[in-house]
Order: C-alpha cells, then structure tokens, then sequence
C-alpha cells in the first residue's frame, strides 16, 4: 500500500517539536507500505520550492513554507492555505492507494480531499485538537463569518472522511458530537517512545553537566510550546511561591513559542529569573530525552479552560515514558489518570494554591519516586507506540482493504 501522509509540520527526532507522524510512518514501513509525507520547512533556506529526501525509510517532500507562532494571526492562515494549495499538487503527482491527513491545522484536510478525490482513494483524517473549538473557546475567532467558514471547514473535513482518528475519548465524542458516526472513529492516543529513554541516568546526568546553573536540587520541567493556550507563566508564578519554601527546587522552562518572552519578562518581574527559574530554547526530541530524565517532576501546563481537557499533549506521554512523575494544571481524562495510578499530582489552576500541594509531593521523597515508578508502568501498559503503532496501522489497512 502506497500512503500519501499530509503533514504540515512534520518532525523528526533530531527536530524539536512532536514526533508522532515520524514514528507512525516508520511502522507503516516496517509492516511492508510504502509512505510519502508531504510536509513543510519552516527554518530559512535558499531553497523556494518542493525537494525530497529518505529519512528512515520514509519519503519526505519538503515545501519552504515560513512559519511560526509570532507571527500574525492573517500570515500564518495565508501559510496553511499556501501549504494547502501546493500540497494537493504534490499529492495528485505522487500518487498512492490511501491518504492520510492529520491536523492540526483544519486547512490540511483540503489537500487530504483534493488527492483522495483525484487517485480515488480512501481518506483517513486525523484529530489532535478539535479546532476550531478551542480558538473560539479563546477568543482568537471574534469575527462571525469567521467562525462560520471555521466551522464549514470542520464539518466537510469530517463529512468527506472515510475514517477518523481521534487522540482521547473527549475529541471523540466531539466529532460525534459534530454528526460523524461514532462507529468510524478510532481512538489513539499519543504514545511513549520507550526506546527513547531506554538509558535515563546516562541522559539525565549529562543534562545536568550540561547546566551546572540548576544546581543538584529537585527539577521542575517544563518542555513544550510557549503558546497563548499553555499559560508557561504559571511555572514562573509557582517558582516565585516556592523560592522561600524550598530554595533547592528548580523550575526549567523549555521551547519556543509566542509567549516565549512574556514569560521570560513574568519571570523577570517575579525576581526568579536565574534564581530559580531557568528558561531555554526548544531542543531537539533526543536532547530533551536528559532534561525529562534529570526532572524530578515533569509538567503539562494549560490555561483554566474546560475545552482543553480533552487534550493529548506530547510531553505528558513523554514524561511517563522517561519514568518521571507528572504535574498538571487541568481537569479531564489525564487528571483521571494519574489520581488512579498514583503517577503523579493535579494541581490547582491558581498557583498560590497549587504550590502546597507541589510541595508536598516534592518533599515525600518516597512517594515521588513511587510516582516515578508508576508513570513508566502505565507508559508500557497503555501507552507503548509500538503497541499503538500497530493499531494504526490496522486501521490504515482495514479502511484500505474495506473501502477499495
């Protein structure tokens, strides 16, 4: 089976950012298919047009499309729609037996539909966040018509799906929600890459050797996206509550994004900046593994907002899967998660208020290495990409041999 992937922000391990399509593609080859991901370059280049390259076995076709989450809210739509466009091209030129698309953003369901439609082919939609739920939910979608042609956008990509993949129960059912059948839509979550972090210590003491600045205390971690929706400034707030209560303890900050300064400045303001908060550029997946490793505990953060509970943020999944506990500031599925198996803590929304319960956890040594202990646990469990590597590509498969 010949796959064309549609990614608009594809990674690899040696990139900073998520690795799901690298690693799905990779087992999509090792069970015999064929995979073209059609993708874009965000970092400058001479280049200003498509080029390709084998990575792993996977076929990459790069477009030089500039991109990032400072940039205003009208370039980055003129990004998705340039992608969008060309990408189509590419697809209907390269050929395949199944297409496969995955969000975010929505706009890459049109070159999903428009390749699908021309080679007759199965189409596979991909949900990783139900948008535009969550921009509407912000605030970032004011404009009535906007939301309107937001929401047409949504429907049609459901509608002309042959199958979608949801990554946790809650964007599940609000596709069903939306009108598609519940019985088309599979659950996979983000998953663990337990290999990654097959040598922790050696990593983790690197990390530290590293940045000799953070002492031999307790880590806090942080390793994500700076955007309007995480709130990274929480991280700084908890460090400027804790600073008195436990002066050993670190707070490390780590990517990039549009709130890359705000929070640096919070940070500043608070008087925790390189005291005991630490704030660094986003790092490659394999150099991250030493800073999750070195963490005592590891945090996804979100601002107070219900429609984000539904959320499969990849350093969750990294967390358990470098055995670290793990902290969040939301409600939802992960919240449920870790209160039953004990791998880590929820804290409150408002940091003066999460920092007692945080402090708590890192002063029981013993329970939070037990924590530890029980991450890594439900990370081979439930969570093993190579476990759900293998559903997906079942039901890649399953829709080809049902829908041809």
């Amino acid at each position: 089976m010949k796959v064309l992937y549609f990614h608009q922000y594809f990674n690899t391990p040696k990139m900073a950012g998520g690795t799901r399509s690298y690693e799905m593609a990779r087992r999509l080859i090792a069970a015999g298919h064929e995979v073209h991901i059609i993708t874009t370059w965000r970092e400058p280049t001479h280049k200003n047009d498509w080029w390709h390259e084998t990575i792993d076995g996977i076929d990459v076709h790069w477009l030089p499309v500039k991109y990032s989450n400072t940039m205003s809210y009208t370039s980055r739509i003129a990004a998705f729609f340039k992608f969008a466009v060309k990408a189509g091209q590419r697809g209907c030129r390269i050929g395949g037996d199944l297409v496969f698309a995955t969000s975010t953003p929505l706009t890459i369901i049109l070159p999903g539909f428009r390749a699908a439609r021309k080679l007759r082919a199965p189409l596979i939609f991909e949900v990783r966040d139900l948008w535009p739920e969550l921009p509407i939910a912000m605030g970032a979608l004011k404009n009535p018509l906007t939301r309107w042609l937001a929401l047409r956008l949504e429907r049609f990509a459901y509608t002309r799906s042959d199958r979608i993949i949801a990554l946790s129960q809650g964007m599940a059912d609000g596709i069903a929600q939306a009108g598609y059948p519940k019985d088309k839509i599979i659950i996979i979550p983000n998953g663990c890459d337990l290999d990654l972090f097959a040598e922790p210590k050696i990593a983790a003491t690197q990390f530290r050797a590293n940045h000799p600045e953070l002492g031999t205390g307790p880590i806090v971690l942080y390793a994500g996206t700076f955007g309007h929706i995480n709130g990274v400034g929480y991280l700084a707030e908890l460090a400027c509550f804790m600073i008195d209560k436990m002066p050993a303890v670190r707070f490390v900050a780590i990517g990039n994004g549009v709130e890359v300064e705000k929070t640096r400045q919070r940070a500043k303001q608070l008087g925790v900046l390189d005291a005991n908060f630490f704030q660094y550029p986003a790092m490659p997946k394999q150099e991250l593994v030493g800073a999750f490793s070195a963490a005592s505990v590891s945090c996804s953060l979100f601002i107070d907002l219900s429609e984000m509970w539904a959320n499969s943020a990849n350093k969750f999944f990294d967390t358990l899967a470098s055995g670290t506990a793990i902290a969040i500031n939301y409600q939802g599925w992960q919240a449920d998660l870790i209160r039953d198996h004990a791998c880590g803590v929820v804290l409150d929304a408002d940091p003066a208020k999460a920092v007692n319960d945080l402090y708590s956890f890192l002063k029981d040594k013993e329970t939070l290495a037990d924590a530890g202990k029980r991450a890594q646990q439900l990370a081979r469990k439930q969570f093993s990409r190579d476990q759900l590597g293998q559903d997906f590509v079942a039901v890649l498969q399953n829709a080809y041999d049902e829908i041809r």
